[in-house]
């Protein structure tokens, strides 16, 4: 069943975002070459709790942090690690979820750590706009599948893959609800778009193939050609006019905005 939040409970969305979005800019300028990923953790993890609130993953079943680390190859659900540190070049994905006031606020960004490739670059570029595309489908009488449609479409024209075993979700007092994100599909199918539908889009594209590999901890996903992986998110609102992004960065409101810029 897809939750339609009342203008109370999306008074209470809009504060969890805006402390998942804080969090993201506050982490920012601590990814750089030398950096533990277990360092950013603990980091996120005090401001968010500081805040007044709680950070969803960690022991989410089982989940053992409190903020997922992304790096190179790893497409999600990376487990931070005092021995993995950050090298000039890499790029990693910071997917932070805060609880407070008994709803969730999703987002994620992938960071770019020193120096690093045209190539990657433009993955990662990419990945932002096929996000941003997504977005912009969204509007009451819309569909699910518009979303998907335009990531996959535009993910292909550049030559990269989508992956589809993991998407985006519903999401307010529960961290995970209906309707499931898929980054893939047809226009026209899926859940109709409805006022105060609250969820997330967060695709998933890969510099290979779209395969991918759950590895021994039963949380991080790699691509299974070990090729980079890119991912944003954001926290979507309905809105009766089209959409509000609820975790919208403020270097996103800078005109004609990248993440490379």
């Amino acid at each position: 069943m897809i939750s339609i939040k009342s203008e109370r409970e999306i008074q209470l969305m809009r504060q969890t975002c805006e402390l998942a979005r804080k969090t993201l800019e506050y982490i920012g300028p601590f990814v750089k070459t030398g950096v533990s990923t277990q360092e950013l953790n603990d980091l996120c993890h005090e401001f968010i709790v500081k805040a007044g609130a709680y950070p969803s993953p960690l022991n989410y079943h089982g989940f053992p942090k409190s903020i997922c680390t992304s790096r190179n190859e790893v497409i999600c659900h990376g487990i931070p690690n005092s021995k993995e540190i950050l090298k000039d070049g890499d790029i990693l994905n910071i997917d932070v979820t805060t609880y407070l006031n008994k709803f969730h606020g999703d987002t994620n960004k992938t960071f770019f750590v020193g120096s690093v490739s045209d190539e990657i670059r433009s993955l990662v570029n990419i990945t932002y706009d096929c996000m941003m595309a997504g977005i912009r489908t969204v509007r009451p009488g819309s569909h699910i599948g518009d979303i998907g449609a335009v990531i996959q479409e535009m993910a292909h024209d550049h030559g990269y893959s989508v992956v589809e075993e993991y998407c985006g979700h519903g999401i307010g007092r529960e961290f995970h609800e209906e309707p499931q994100v898929v980054h893939v599909g047809k226009k026209g199918t899926g859940p109709e778009l409805k006022p105060g539908m609250t969820f997330t889009i967060e695709p998933m594209i890969n510099l290979g193939a779209r395969h991918c590999k759950l590895l021994k901890d039963d949380w991080t996903v790699i691509t299974k050609d070990k090729k980079w992986s890119a991912q944003f998110e954001h926290t979507i609102l309905v809105t009766p006019e089209g959409f509000d992004i609820l975790t919208l960065r403020d270097e996103e409101k800078t005109p004609g905005y990248r993440p490379s810029l």
